[in-house]
């Protein structure tokens, strides 16, 4: 019989996680509008409905329950580098999964993504949530070690693997940057050309920053 794994208290990872998450939401919405450092511990709880007793179990400080929302600004691109076929190229792939993205076979929470976008936007001025944004970023690399091994046929921690990985999470990291506070300041995707000029611009910013060793499809 299968078995649900269970963290601190009883509550399963899964639900913890969910709950982490929705505090994460009412947190970057209560610092994009009134700042972080004029957004406290109780304000959060009361606007997800919970103690602040249970937000400390959670998070080990208000700056903190940004790291959830801050890192499903990663989660979709990440999904969709971890599913890339060998043999397809990146900008093709990329173009593939744009068409599941326009026509809601793989839906984004869109909500999610734009909160993602303004704690991005705030990190530039504050140091906590910097923090969380790197963090997240340590993330992008690591699994990029992971894709970029598959595709080389070398393990994830090769030191060319992670050299590549290393620039290819960096060019993720700058293009969210520019994009998310142009989007924010009014602009729209047509401003870089329409959403498939942006995924071919990752594409070939990759391409470019890893030399050419990371794009093409793999025989």
């Amino acid at each position: 019989m299968a078995t649900t794994k269970r963290g601190s208290g009883g509550m399963s990872e899964q639900r913890r996680s969910r709950l982490r998450l929705e505090i994460s939401r009412e947190a970057a919405r209560l610092f994009w509008e009134q700042g972080v450092a004029a957004t406290s511990g109780d304000q959060i709880a009361e606007a997800v409905g919970l103690s602040t007793r249970s937000i400390w179990r959670h998070f080990r400080s208000k700056e903190s329950c940004a790291e959830p929302i801050v890192m499903q600004g990663v989660v979709t691109l990440m999904t969709v580098l971890r599913g890339w076929p060998r043999e397809t190229s990146l900008e093709d792939h990329l173009a593939a999964e744009l068409v599941g993205l326009r026509d809601g076979t793989r839906p984004v929470d869109l909500a999610d993504e734009m909160l993602a976008m303004k704690m991005i936007r705030l990190a530039d001025t504050e140091p906590a949530l910097r923090t969380a944004w790197l963090m997240a970023c340590d993330q992008v690399e690591r699994q990029m070690c992971e894709i970029v091994g598959d595709r080389l046929d070398r393990p994830a921690d090769d030191i060319e693997v992670r050299l590549h990985a290393a620039a290819a999470a960096s060019v993720i990291r700058v293009l969210d940057e520019h994009i998310g506070t142009a989007v924010l300041a009014g602009a729209d995707l047509t401003q870089f050309g329409g959403v498939a000029a942006v995924t071919r611009r990752y594409a070939h910013a990759i391409r470019t920053a890893t030399s050419g060793v990371v794009g093409d499809p793999v025989i």
